[in-house]
């Protein structure tokens, strides 16, 4: 019985990009007033993630002139059109709850660095840039020098001659003598 609960719910579950409690996020949600149907953007901070499968929700907060707002989404409803991630913080806690009582500054949350000390779309831009002028080709070529210099053998006995390392063809045509 309970392997048909769970087809029905994993039929519902939706594609979502990974982020944790700490992210800032914006999300789109859909708004029914009356007849009409709207859009709207939801950004703040992810102070928690609770549940799991179709049941599990998030809870985002911001700052609305002045106050705290948050509110609980459920993560694969049907209502949100997209996530989009567009900060990733770094805390070490599952459950942020210390910010409801911070105002203002005190209230943010550092943002992880990558890199040179750059924010995640400031490394996706200079991946990008560097894919285009070519130097990621350079970047991934020079570990790969690395690797072939650490592989070059190594004389096992002190008076063994290494030799190189070359197919078996190339090998008898070298044992074969030139005085034919």
């Amino acid at each position: 019985m309970s392997n048909v609960i769970d087809s029905i719910e994993r039929a519902q579950l939706r594609k979502v990009p990974r982020f944790k409690a700490g992210d800032t996020v914006r999300v789109h949600f859909q708004v029914i007033e009356g007849q009409r149907r709207r859009v709207q953007v939801y950004e703040g901070i992810v102070i928690k993630r609770q549940g799991s499968g179709a049941r599990e929700t998030f809870t985002v907060r911001k700052q609305s002139f002045g106050v705290g707002v948050e509110r609980t989404f459920p993560l694969h409803s049907p209502k949100i059109e997209k996530i989009e991630v567009t900060a990733i913080g770094d805390v070490n806690r599952a459950k942020l709850y210390y910010l409801r009582g911070r105002v203002g500054k005190k209230a943010r949350v550092r943002e992880r660095r990558y890199g040179h000390g750059g924010t995640l779309e400031q490394a996706a831009e200079a991946a990008t840039a560097a894919a285009a002028s070519g130097e990621a080709v350079e970047a991934a070529e020079q570990p790969v020098a690395a690797e072939a210099q650490a592989e070059e053998p190594t004389p096992t006995d002190a008076g063994d001659p290494v030799e190189d390392e070359a197919p078996a063809d190339e090998r008898e045509a070298d044992a074969v003598p030139a005085a034919e």
